[in-house]
This record gives structure tokens, C-alpha cells and sequence, in this order.
């Protein structure tokens, strides 16, 4: 570890970094590009290049491997592609549509004078230091698949996988604290929705699969553990619990940041907050 990174530090840096470089990774998944270039390499349907291309680096895995790792997407809607998906397409033929998305959108979004840029070479350096010290993610099952990928280029590309690393990180280990919380899929984004951090409702109902009525009665379920009030929002057992969860989730994945350092972490920060906005604006429309 360098400077003062350590323990609780270390997780506010990592929740930190994790809020100023997300945008970043998410670009595949949203960008405009995307289905496009999912049909060129064999699937059709939004959903269904997003569970292709986000589990492409675990090979043909059954369908239960990529609930179990998703996890808080509706089984139904991930048994619609997974593994139906490999009929007309291959693991290989997603990752490299997936990198050309990422590409291409970046390259939209950002502009070539920021992509050739020293502050870019600078940042992709960074991430990658940060990434390369998550090491062999034991007990990180879809960090794991997607480390062992090869390192692309040039540096914007770099960045990217960078965090999709770092995230898929951080992701694996806040499915561990979910699990430890007893929340299943949709309790996790039912007591989630409350926060109101991140995606909204709107757009969790419609790409995570679940009917209305499961929504209902997986509130019921967390009014029945006192985690719900009768207007849907957190009580203070709730929001002590999400509160429990985002730390456990944060101290997970401080470890490659703790190493990196804060200083290091900051510029890092500094470096990719503009081109976050910007990309979030394209995305989102500065929502």
C-alpha cells in the first residue's frame, strides 16, 4: 500500500473512484452502437446482446451461471438468451463486437483529440496499475473471467476494459454482502430503489425483467422484515441494512485502490471526471 490508503480510507476511496470512473464502463450498454454491432455478430435484441457480451468471457456458460452472477435480473429474462445466444453467435464474435462498441463510442463521445490525448495515456496508465494489482480475484467469479482477457489498445481502450475489471470487481463482491444481507435479486433492487442513487426504477424495471406483480411481492416481503414502510421507503432497519451493504460492498473493493494510493487515485479522478460528464450527458441526456 502507498500513503495513507488504508482501511476506512481506502474504501472511501474505492466508492469514490468507483462513482467518478462507472460511467466509463457503462458506455457499452448504453451507447447507441450497440445493437448495431451486436446484430453484425449474430444476436438480436437489446437484452440479449447485454447477457451475450457481459458473460462472453465465461464462455457458453449454462444459464444458471449467468443468474447466479447477474443476480439481480429476472431468471425468465436471462433464460431468453442464455444459452440460445451461441446458436448464432459465438463467445469470441461478442467480445470483440463488445470492444468495438466501447471503441466507437468513445471515439463519438469523447472525440479524438481527447482519445490521442497525453492526459488519456496518463489515465489508462493509472486504471491499469489500479486493475492489475485486483490480481486473481478469489472468490470473483465474473472479474475473474473478464482479467483473463487479453489487454487491449490504444489507451482509451485500455481505460475501458480498466474499469470493466475494476467493476465487475467490485460488483462480485457486492453480490457477497447482498447474499449476507438475505436480499435476493429483485430485494435487492426493491430496497435499492429508495436510495435513489443510480439508475432509476423506470429503467431498472425495464431492462432487469421482472413483472409488476414480482415487484409487489418482493416489497411485501421486505415490509414483513421491516425494511419497508408502507409508502416503499427504507425504515431505519432498511437503511441501516443498504448502509451495512454499501460499506461491506466499498471495503471489498479497496483493496486495488489502496495500493494505487489516494494521491495516485485522485488524479486519476481528476483526470476522468470531464470526460465521465460528458459521456453520462451523451447517455442520459445529463440526467
Amino acid at each position: 500500500m502507498t500513503d495513507s490508503a488504508t482501511g476506512a480510507s481506502a474504501a472511501t476511496l474505492a466508492r469514490k473512484a468507483y462513482g467518478t470512473l462507472e460511467p466509463i464502463h457503462i458506455v457499452v450498454y448504453f451507447a447507441s452502437e450497440g445493437p448495431e454491432h451486436y446484430r453484425a455478430a449474430g444476436v438480436k435484441g437489446g437484452m440479449r446482446g447485454y447477457f451475450a457480451s457481459r458473460s462472453a468471457a465465461m464462455g457458453e456458460v449454462p444459464a444458471e451461471v449467468v443468474i447466479a452472477t447477474f443476480y439481480n435480473f429476472c431468471p425468465r429474462a436471462v433464460r431468453t438468451a442464455i444459452p440460445s445466444v451461441w446458436e448464432t453467435s459465438t463467445p469470441s464474435a461478442m467480445l470483440a463486437a463488445r470492444l468495438e462498441v466501447a471503441d466507437l463510442a468513445m471515439r463519438r463521445i469523447l472525440g479524438d483529440e481527447v482519445l490521442n490525448s497525453s492526459a488519456m495515456s496518463e489515465a489508462a496508465g493509472l486504471a491499469r496499475q489500479v486493475a492489475e494489482a485486483a490480481g486473481d480475484g478469489l472468490g470473483r467469479p465474473l472479474y475473474a473471467a473478464h482479467a483473463a482477457l487479453p489487454w487491449p489498445e490504444p489507451a482509451h481502450l485500455q481505460l475501458w476494459h480498466a474499469q470493466s475489471l475494476l467493476r465487475e470487481y467490485r460488483g462480485d463482491g457486492h453480490v457477497a454482502a447482498l447474499t449476507l444481507a438475505g436480499l435476493d435479486g429483485i430485494e435487492a433492487l426493491a430496497s435499492y430503489v429508495p436510495l435513489g442513487k443510480g439508475l432509476p426504477e423506470s429503467i431498472l424495471r425495464a431492462t432487469r425483467g421482472w413483472e409488476d406483480e414480482e415487484w409487489d411481492a418482493a416489497r411485501d416481503r421486505l415490509r414483513a422484515r421491516g425494511l419497508l414502510d408502507a409508502d416503499n421507503r427504507l425504515t431505519e432497519t432498511g437503511a441501516a441494512l443498504r448502509e451495512t451493504i454499501e460499506a461491506q460492498t466499498d471495503l471489498a473493493a479497496s483493496g486495488p485502490w489502496a495500493a494505487l494510493g489516494a494521491e495516485p487515485t485522485n488524479r486519476l479522478r481528476d483526470l476522468v471526471r470531464p470526460w465521465s460528464r460528458t459521456i453520462i450527458a451523451d447517455l442520459f441526456g445529463g440526467a
